[in-house]
């Protein structure tokens, strides 16, 4: 059944509005795959916080026109999924590598962050950013690291102080 002007209106804006949000999408063809393989994956992109939209590709030409994901337009060639990561960049790059393992006709066609569109290829560098916590605790040790070898440089000569007094003493002692 065909969809009415006001049907594709709102499926263009509610693409869009995914869009606008977006911290990266996966394109990914998914020609030759079951219903239940990709409610499987729908279900485990719930699970992670990706947003799954399998939309004409016309429609989905339309959504991303005026969004940084304008560089997907020529990827929106045969049956493609998008795969839009709400929160990290990472994620859906994650979700997509960790299930296309499984499943070999879910493929790859480009990644795209913001306004920089990568090759299907460059998944698994995507995937392996850290994570918004990995993040900033990786920053977080690297801030400290000065101030507590600082630290220890200022508490060095008393101990070196306090351990050549306990070895006089025992010295004496003994």
């Amino acid at each position: 059944m065909p969809l009415k002007l006001e049907g594709k209106k709102r499926i263009v804006a509610e693409v869009k509005a995914v869009a606008m949000q977006a911290q990266a999408v996966v394109i990914a063809e998914y020609r030759g795959m079951t219903v239940s393989e990709m409610n499987e994956l729908r279900v485990l992109a719930r699970k992670v916080g990706v947003q799954m939209r399998v939309v004409r590709n016309t429609l989905a030409h339309r959504a991303v026109e005026e969004t940084p994901y304008k560089c997907i337009q020529a990827s929106l060639v045969g049956p493609v999924a998008l795969a839009f990561s709400l929160e990290e960049p990472g994620t859906v790059a994650r979700l997509i590598r960790d299930f296309a393992k499984t499943h070999s006709k879910l493929i790859v066609k480009n990644v795209a962050l913001g306004e920089r569109l990568l090759a299907g290829t460059d998944l698994d560098k995507v995937a392996k950013l850290p994570t918004y916590e990995e993040a900033i605790s990786t920053l977080m040790g690297t801030l400290q690291a000065p101030i507590t070898q600082f630290v220890r440089t200022l508490a060095e000569p008393h101990t070196k102080l306090v351990r050549t007094l306990a070895a006089i003493r025992d010295s004496k002692t003994a």
